[in-house]
This record gives structure tokens, sequence and C-alpha cells, in this order.
């Protein structure tokens, strides 16, 4: 089945028929391709056959997809997602760069689209909009929509499209010279499928206003000749201004030169598109069985894959990210060479298939020298804690650039450089008038590492930036991008975390969580086992003390008899006075072993317990202390706890919590008294965890550089396991680098 039933035919015919018709009645003489005059019953015979021929042409040329070195082709219908637009007015005029970088700060998201801009259903905007420019980076579906709306005014009444035209779809790259005779153009297309008196019949459905004139890739033209083509493409509407036309342009190339259109810009895929376009994507009966679509989503969702997520907002690498997935049914393991592999196709896969005839710039600027060139441009901006650039700041960064490589093409203008890079490729967007970002911030991180690893700048990235958070995922790339090995990153890293343990009360806290776990009989690495005692140790300081907000408590991956893997993983503590992150994740990435999952367990309880003040919830709450004090036991994490003593301890104290009616002063006193039981259990000195401010905030530096650490040796293509066996052992432990 290809959506294009029998009844589609009638489309056309029932188009073409009236017009022949008109054709006749005038006096004009039909004939077809063999220079024959026909009779009124073979004209019905001609357009019948030729109606079928334009219907069969316009889906093999135009309904099928086949990008980025698909092995097979793909029907338009088949993974075509419901687009959404943007009116033209919802781009914000800005003052300046700085009101720009506030207002994307203040979104606190990756993404430089707001979420929270109205949108239009596509289909709706294009049966509204006579005249329809349709706007939107490299890639992000504008000529799979146009193609999509040729499809749906070919089912009629059954498809989406509500007017009865005969849908034209016309490439404008194809258009090479000066003169685009667009009406020569369609005649050729109607007399190739056979349709009688083709030119006479061309005229009549252009001064009828019968046909749904797709004009695909404004940009393409090249630039030599693209004054003259708009003009004569506004000639061309203004002459035959009843019929219908949908055109596309590349943002950055789009001049707001045709007076009739209406213009709209393509709007990111939202959760809800990239799902339904995954699902669409695999839809084979072996992937649906399989739910490999559903699959791809669910890691596509992780945490660990923001920023591949960040990517898949475009079709273009949502189809890139689909046929990753589809080779080994996941997603690479070291995410830089994800990235790069994205970069090249902005930079040079997509233009070539498109078959775009490069400008002048491209035959001096090879991929490899442009990308060096990006990669300084993104690094500078990301040093000073810019996402945004002036168009001038940019082009002299370019002319500088140009002018200090012996091997660059000297004859090159900045300003065209940039302009070819933001119409073709979209890797630099204008965002705000003569103000540009990268398009994706995981791009901008990209070549910010790559710059690092180039200039080999990895000390002063990690003295400079290692607890800006800001930075993470640069470090990522970095361990990942060193090809030779992540040893000296990491010793670094390590080194710098180290520091943060610069007072007397931490280092009493590294050194208690070393002694209450050390030789403890549980399956576990010590460092994992010291992260249980540390989190344990805040939890029971800060839960009294401050409420609590959001608790990811510990989760266990219970030991697999195949495969061999550990894990603990404790995440985002966060209160208002108090934030901690540590995730310590020990799990081999092909385990299949089940992880059980303490998400109300002993941290978030206790802290329920301690902020209650209802006596039914109280009971509860302590109760479920109690149940999850003999789960931590049967973890043997610690070796100097009674825990049946601590039990009976809890029991105890569940028979003498408070009368709800009781003075505040009792509930508090019990609370606390609850509070001393935990610590004397643990053998915590009150002082030791009794932090200040700046205490909690270098302990939360420390536990997120550790945290970084780890995920940057899962990044790295490379690390000596002598050397990581060593960061590992000295891991959470107070002593100082060498």
């Amino acid at each position: 089945m290809t959506g294009m039933e029998p009844w589609a035919i009638s489309v056309v015919s029932g188009v073409a028929a009236p017009l022949i018709q008109s054709l006749l009645t005038g006096g004009s003489k039909i004939i077809n391709k063999a220079g024959k005059i026909l009779h009124e019953k073979e004209i019905k015979r001609e357009i019948d056959a030729a109606a079928r021929q334009y219907e069969k042409n316009y889906q093999e040329r135009h309904g099928i997809l086949k990008v980025l070195g698909m092995r097979e082709r793909v029907t338009v219908e088949s993974v075509y997602t419901a687009v959404q637009f943007l009116n033209d007015d919802t781009i914000q005029s800005f003052e300046s760069i700085e009101k720009l970088e506030k207002f994307y700060r203040k979104a606190n998201s990756r993404r430089f689209q707001s979420k929270d801009v109205p949108k239009q259903a596509g289909i709706k905007v294009a049966n509204e909009k006579q005249y329809l420019m349709v706007l939107g980076s490299p890639g992000a579906g504008k000529s799979t929509f146009l193609r999509k709306m040729g499809l749906e005014a070919l089912k009629g009444k059954r498809g989406g499209f509500q007017h009865n035209c005969i849908p034209v779809f016309i490439e404008l790259k194809r258009f090479t010279y000066s003169n685009v005779d667009i009406e020569k153009f369609i005649t050729e297309e109607f007399s190739i499928c056979g349709f009688p008196s083709a030119d006479k019949f061309t005229a009549k459905a252009l001064e009828a206003g019968k046909l749904l004139i797709l004009l695909d890739g404004l940009d393409e033209i090249p630039t030599k000749n693209l004054t003259e083509a708009i003009n004569q493409i506004q000639n061309f509407v203004d002459k035959y201004d009843g019929n219908r036309f949908i055109a596309s342009c590349r943002t950055a190339a789009h001049r707001n030169c045709f007076r009739r259109f209406s213009d709209v810009i393509m709007a990111d895929f939202d959760d809800e598109q990239m799902q339904q376009f995954i699902a669409n994507w695999f839809q084979s009966e072996v992937d649906k069985q399989a739910k490999t679509g559903d699959k791809c989503w669910e890691l596509l969702q992780k945490r660990e894959n923001s920023a591949a997520k960040e990517l898949a907002h475009t079709p273009l690498l949502l189809t890139f990210l689909c046929l990753v997935y589809n080779r080994s049914q996941n997603f690479p393991e070291h995410r830089s060479v994800l990235y790069k592999k994205a970069l090249r196709i902005l930079l040079e896969e997509w233009a070539a298939e498109k078959r775009i005839l490069r400008d002048e710039i491209y035959q001096g600027l090879h991929t490899e020298l442009e990308e060096i060139l990006l990669s300084e441009i993104a690094y500078v901006g990301f040093e000073s804690d810019r996402l945004f650039f002036s168009q001038r700041d940019i082009v002299q960064q370019i002319k500088t650039f140009l002018a200090s490589n012996l091997n660059a093409p000297q004859h090159l203008d900045g300003e065209a450089v940039l302009n070819a890079i933001a119409v073709q490729q979209g890797i630099l967007v204008e965002r705000a008038e003569d103000i540009f970002s990268f398009s994706h911030l995981t791009l901008q991180e990209y070549l910010t590492a790559q710059y690092i690893d180039d200039h080999r700048l990895v000390e002063k990235l990690v003295t400079t930036h290692l607890t800006d958070k800001r930075w993470k995922e640069v470090f990522l790339l970095v361990a990942g991008l060193m090809r030779g090995g992540a040893d000296d990153l990491l010793l670094l890293m390590e080194k710098q975390a180290q520091n943060c343990i610069n007072s007397a009360k931490l280092r009493d806290l590294l050194n208690w969580a070393e002694q209450i776990t050390s030789g403890s009989p549980g399956d576990y690495k010590p460092v994992e086992k010291r992260a249980v005692a540390v989190v344990i140790a805040n939890t029971i300081a800060n839960a009294f003390n401050v409420v609590i907000t959001e608790i990811i408590a510990i989760a266990i991956a219970t030991n697999n008899t195949n495969v061999n893997a550990n894990a603990i993983a404790i995440a985002n503590f966060n209160t208002n006075t108090f934030a901690v992150a540590i995730a310590y994740i020990y799990a081999n990435a092909n385990t299949d072993s089940e992880v059980k999952d303490y998400t109300d367990a002993y941290i978030g309880v206790y802290a329920e317990a301690c902020a209650n003040t209802n006596i039914n919830a109280y009971a509860n709450a302590i109760e479920e202390v109690i149940d999850y004090t003999g789960e931590l036991e049967e973890l043997q994490v610690f070796n100097k706890v009674n825990f049946t003593l601590l039990i009976t301890q809890l029991e105890v104290l569940k028979t003498q919590i408070p009368d709800e009616k009781e003075p505040e002063q009792i509930k508090i006193a019990f609370a606390q008294s609850l509070q001393q039981t935990l610590l004397t259990a643990f053998n915590l000195d009150p002082d030791m965890i009794d932090l200040t401010e700046k205490e909690l905030e270098t302990l939360d530096n420390y536990l997120y550089t550790n945290s970084l650490i780890i995920q940057c040796k899962q990044s790295a293509v490379r690390v000596s396991p002598q050397t990581w066996e060593a960061i590992e052992s000295r891991m959470l432990l107070a002593q100082n680098i060498s």
C-alpha cells in the first residue's frame, strides 16, 4: 500500500478533465504526444492514463526518501511526522547580546528554541495560507513537508489538503541559469506523463488556479542567479495569483522578498514528535515484534544521552540517530564519535546528497580547515561564557584565522564565509538581527573540546573549570577525543579534586567513611562502600535541619551470575541549603542484571520521619526506617554498626511517638532523639557533620568532581588499567596526591 490508491488518480483526472473540456469548447484542438488530434472519447482515455502516470511519477520522485547512506529507500508516508510552525513574529528582538544571553539562561534549557512559543500544525497553516514560505535550518524537514503536501493533495477528500489542486513539485536548484521559466517546467512535467496538449493544458490550469506549486529550496539557487531568479518567481506568482504556492528556504538565506507570502518557521521536534518519528522509522514487522522503536526512545531518554537527544530535535539528525541505533541497537559508548559524525553530516554529507552547487569559498576552505575555524569560534565563546556572538565579532575571528594560517585561502571574505556556513550548513544560526549562535549547544561543546585537545589545553581546563558544571559535557568529550589515552586528564582531575578537601571536618568525614566500611564483607568495591557511607552521614546530618526537596536514594544492582557487575548509584540528593551529587555506577554496559531500586529508601524515610508532625505518618515513616535498616544490613557495607541493636532502639522509639496534640517542642525533641540514635549507631560525631555553608559547598564540589572523573573514564576511548586502579583505590579518601 503506497497511500495512493485508485481514488487518488481521480483527483488529477477530476481537475484535468474540465480544463481539457473548456479548451475544446473554446475551439482548441487537443493533440497527443504523437501529434494526433484526439476525439472526445480518446481524450478521456488519454487523461486517465496521463493522470495515473503523473501520480506514479510523483510517488517515485518525491514520495521516496534515501538519505545519509541508508541501505533501503523509505516512503515519505511511512516516516513522516506531522510538523509544527512558529509564526515569523515569534523571533524575538533583543537590544543586545547580553539580553539574549539572559533570556536563554533564564529558560534553563539546552535548547535555543523556546518550548513556550505558540505553534500551529503545519497542515492547518498550509490549508489556510494561499502563499506560504516555510523557513528552517538545513535538515529541519522543509522539503519533506512540501513533498508530503503534494501527496496529501493527490489523495483528494481523503487527504489532509483541502483544496482541489494538482501538485507540482519544483526543485529550484535545477535552475542553474538566471532564466527561471516555471511555466515551461510545469508543461514538461505534464508532457512527460502524456497529458494531451500539455502546453495549452498548463496555461489553462494556471489561469484557472488549479495547481499547488511547491517551490523547494530557494536557497539552493546559485548565488549569482538568485536576484534574477527571485524577480522571475515573483512575476510568475503575480501573474498566476489564483493558484496555491508553498515555498521553502533556509532561514539564514531568507530575504523577505516575496510580498504575498506568509512566513512561518519550522519548529523543533518536541518529545512527542521525536517518539512518533522513531516509531515510524522502526515499523517493520521484525522491529515491531522486538519493540525496537520503544527501546531506541527509552535509551535516548536516559540522562547520559541528554546531549545526543538535543540533536534529535531536527529530522535530519534524528534520522542519523535512528540509523546509528539500527546498526548496533545502541548509541556509541564514546559520545565524541557520535558528535563528530553529526558535525560532518552538517559540514559536507548533507550538501553533497542534495547536490547543492558549492559556493566559491568551499574550493579553498576545505572541511578540515573549516572545522578548525569553527572550533576556535566555539572555544573563544565558551571560555568567555558566551553562547551568542555578534556578526562583527565572528567575521573578525574568521579574518584573523585566515590571515594567521599560511595554508588558508587569503582571498576569502569573512562575511561571505559566515554567510555560507549559516546558509548551506546551518551550524551557525542567526538568532536575532546580526546575533549568531551554534545551532546546537552540543556542537559548540564538541568543537570546544576539539580545540582543547588540538591545542593541549587539558591542564588549563582542569585547573580552571573542574567544578563548573557548565563544562561537564566538554570534559566528557575531551576524554573521548584523547585517542592516546585519557590517563593524564584523569590524574589531573583527581589531584584537583583532592585539593577540595581543605578542612579538618571534611577530612574527618572521609576518614570515618573509610573506617566504618573497611573490611566489611559486602561484595562491593571499597570506594562504593565509602560512597554509601558519605551519603548516609550527610542525610543524618541534614534531614532534621532542612526540608527535603528531592531525594533519589541508593540503587543497588543485584549480582548476576553471568555478568560480573555490581552497581551503587547515589545521585542528586538535594535540599534547600545543601546539595550533594555523586553518581557511582559500576555496571558493565552490557549487563542484564536487575536493579533493585530503593527510591524511598533509608535516606528518604528518615527525612520524612524527622520532618513529620502527624502521629500516623510518624509511625509509618519509622516503620519504613526499620525495614530499610534491615535492607541496609543485608548490603554488608558497614563493619562497625550493630544493626540488631539499632532496629531494637527504633522499635522502642516507635512506641514513644508524641501525640499530634503535644507541643511543638516535644515533637522536635523526639526528632532529635531519632537523629541521635542514628548518629550513635553509625559512630558519627555530631561535630564532624556540623558543616558550615562553605564546607557544604566544598563537599558538593568534591563529590561532583569524583563523579565526573568516573564519567570521563567511561567516556574515554582508552585508559590504562593500572592508572584507573590507582585512582579508584584513592577515591573518597582524605590524602594528598603527589
